[in-house]
């Protein structure tokens, strides 16, 4: 019974740990944009560990224009690569990111003209000197995020019969519907993150019980 009840405390210890850090990734947002667009990103920096984040430097991509950051309170912003910016250090001037918590920080930058995809790299440094490296592909341990720089839809036939409209309002619907497909892509990557885990969860659950029963049925006998 000791050795079961070894087996199940490691089974559930090993999927909480999983389940809590599935989604514990540093990314950027959005995940889709328009070419050419100036636009705001986010990057989310979540703590996974007991000692606290100090900095975070992130690697701006090939094509990718960097423009301006927003100041945060505790924190030191520093570009390297002169007028082309290379990469983005965010550093703290105070505690940092503590256990538990998480940091976002935006800033604008302006895409490429094409369509294609940019990789985002990020390096996390911890407390403790830790430095992890977001920088794999999609389905690794530690993956970079990826936006993809892709046109709006074309509008309607409906739309296309009253002519042309306002630049301005056209680049406003042109925003607004970029930051509507954004949204709706986030979420989905989201719901399907939630959906692995809890598949998991419940297959972690099978097999313990179905362990136990037959550790159980072998003592009997």
């Amino acid at each position: 019974m000791k050795n079961i009840t070894k087996l199940l405390i490691t089974t559930f210890a090993a999927l909480f740990i999983f389940a809590g850090s599935a989604n514990a990734h540093v990314t950027v947002k959005p995940s889709t944009s328009a070419p050419e667009a100036w636009e705001t990103y986010t990057i989310k920096v979540p703590v996974e560990k007991e000692t606290a984040t100090t900095k975070v430097t992130l690697k701006v991509p090939e094509g990718i224009t960097f423009v301006s950051y927003q100041p945060v309170p505790g924190w030191k912003v520093t570009t390297e690569g002169g007028k082309d910016v290379k990469t983005v250090t965010w550093a703290a001037t105070e505690e940092g990111i503590s256990a538990g918590q998480f940091q976002e920080f935006s800033f604008i930058a302006q895409n490429p003209k094409e369509e294609t995809k940019v990789a985002w790299d990020a390096f996390q440094y911890y407390e403790d000197g830790e430095i992890v490296e977001w920088s794999g592909d999609e389905g690794s341990a530690l993956p970079h995020s990826v936006t993809q720089i892709s046109l709006a839809p074309k509008a309607d036939a409906e739309t296309s019969d009253h002519g042309h409209e306002d630049e301005a309002a056209t680049d406003d619907s042109k925003a607004t519907d970029n930051s509507k497909a954004a949204a709706t892509a986030d979420d989905d990557n989201d719901n399907n993150n939630e959906t692995l885990i809890i598949t998991l969860a419940v297959i972690a659950l099978i097999l313990s019980l179905v362990a136990l029963f037959a550790a159980l049925r072998k003592n009997k006998r």
